[in-house]
């Protein structure tokens, strides 16, 4: 949706301020489109995925329209966006096997998987510290993405390599994450 990723973005003040987790972007602050990756990835920023959405493609209904096209030319059957940062909304729904397709797609562009298996990163003056503790507890975690929302709980969508096999492991409303997704991994490396 947005291929330049070393564009830069001038951060306009309805960006900001969105609610949920945040990379704490200020108007007229000028980032590149990968600075605001790292936001969006490791910090989980609601405001940089705003920010995205809105430079990519102007209104955020655009950028979704083209999620929702993304979702479908991905395979994802049973996946609707309603927004660019998945807070909750009745028009966003999606399940685990669709959200592993996506994880897939994620793993096969290197910028994106090297974002995602970032532990930390210092980006335009802030710290960032990905949200993701599987990089620290789980050898050869690669990453990917945490979530929550009061209506979904608590969201993983994680991957881990191994001897060159790579497994992604995806849990919805699931309190005990961290756990099951090491679990998962032990299983499927074990087993396959």
């Amino acid at each position: 949706l947005c291929p330049d990723l070393s564009a830069e973005v001038t951060v306009r003040r309805e960006w900001t301020g969105i609610e949920g987790s945040s990379m704490y972007l200020k108007p007229g602050e000028k980032l590149t489109v990968k600075d605001l990756l790292y936001g969006l990835l490791l910090s989980s920023g609601n405001d940089a995925a705003a920010a995205i959405a809105g430079f990519c493609c102007g209104p955020q209904e655009a950028f979704v329209a083209k999620m929702n096209e993304k979702a479908a030319a991905l395979g994802m059957a049973a996946t609707s966006f309603a927004n660019p940062s998945g807070l909750d909304d009745e028009g966003h729904w999606s399940t685990a096997h669709d959200m592993a397709l996506l994880a897939r797609a994620v793993l096969e562009r290197e910028e994106l998987s090297a974002i995602a298996a970032t532990r930390t990163a210092t980006v335009a003056g802030r710290y960032l510290a990905n949200h993701n503790k599987l990089l620290w507890r789980y050898e050869g975690c690669t990453g990917l993405k945490t979530g929550y929302t009061d209506a979904a709980g608590r969201t993983l969508v994680s991957s881990a390599e191994r001897d060159g096999q790579t497994l992604i492991a995806v849990t919805l409303n699931d309190p005990n994450d961290w756990a099951d997704h090491a679990a998962l991994f032990d299983y499927g490396f074990a087993a396959y």
